[in-house]
């Protein structure tokens, strides 16, 4: 089934990890695919030939304005249009507050919500220009609504992404223009590579997961799949939580509150 036959999408941050595995499903789904990626044009060249179909890769640091203005321009010569945008890129850094750097806060801030926010900004007025709407799904997290410790900026930036997604969603309902998220849980990518190739580690985090197990990047590109095609054309505004049960409140699955 090809649900994206003939829409051109951005993805940011799609040269591995969740992103690269929303390429290669939206390619499959009959897609045209612009990569974008920050300094790795071969991982990005790597992703792209895995996508096949008509694909490109498009370098720009989402954080800069100039540079995110170029990139669309990029793609819309490419490709002719925007339909859809992929806010995916993003980044944490591992800190106790009270030694977090200001660098390193507004590193994480600046790609991670102005980062979506310039791209969702701009994603926008080519919708509008073109008069035939959009969507945009941005990738959040599990901790837009779980804090994270040790990760305040990161916490903080996803916290954020939440309110972007409805407030945008409700300023462009009437546009045609749908705005939601993806809030996953824990996800075999390189990014987790610490925890994922250490046995104990990883019986850790799984441990805390009701379903037992964390997810393939694949399980989660599906996710988006969904929200950016006309199956979820009456979906905006929401976060789809895949995350395997982690906002369900797991350590209740014993019920110790009341002793039962």
């Amino acid at each position: 089934m090809q649900r994206l036959a003939g829409k051109n999408v951005l993805i940011t941050g799609a040269s591995s990890g969740i992103g690269q595995a929303i390429a290669i499903r939206f390619a499959q789904e009959g897609a045209n695919v612009a990569i974008n990626y920050l300094a790795d044009p071969a991982e990005a060249e790597a992703t792209r030939a895995a996508a096949g179909g008509r694909s490109i890769i498009v370098q720009a640091d989402v954080s800069r304005e100039d540079q995110v203005k170029a990139m669309f321009t990029k793609v819309v010569d490419a490709f002719g249009s925007v339909d859809v945008l992929i806010n995916n890129a993003g980044i944490q850094k591992l800190s106790v507050t009270e030694n977090i750097e200001m660098e390193d806060f507004d590193r994480v801030l600046n790609v991670n919500l102005r980062g979506a926010f310039l791209c969702a900004r701009e994603a926008v007025r080519r919708f509008l220009s073109q008069g035939r709407g959009g969507a945009i799904v941005n990738n959040s997290s599990v901790h837009e609504i779980i804090p994270k410790p040790k990760y305040l900026p990161y916490s903080i930036s996803k916290g954020g992404m939440e309110n972007l997604t409805k407030t945008m969603a409700l300023e462009y309902a009437g546009r045609g223009i749908r705005v939601n998220a993806v809030g996953p849980g824990a996800v075999v990518t390189p990014i987790n590579k610490a925890w994922i190739d250490d046995p104990k580690a990883r019986g850790n985090v799984e441990s805390h997961i009701p379903m037992g197990r964390a997810a393939t990047a694949a399980e989660i590109a599906a996710v988006f799949a969904f929200l950016a095609s006309d199956d979820a054309s009456y979906v905006t505004g929401q976060t789809i939580f895949a995350c395997g049960g982690l906002t369900l409140y797991p350590e209740f699955r014993v019920a110790w509150s009341t002793g039962e």
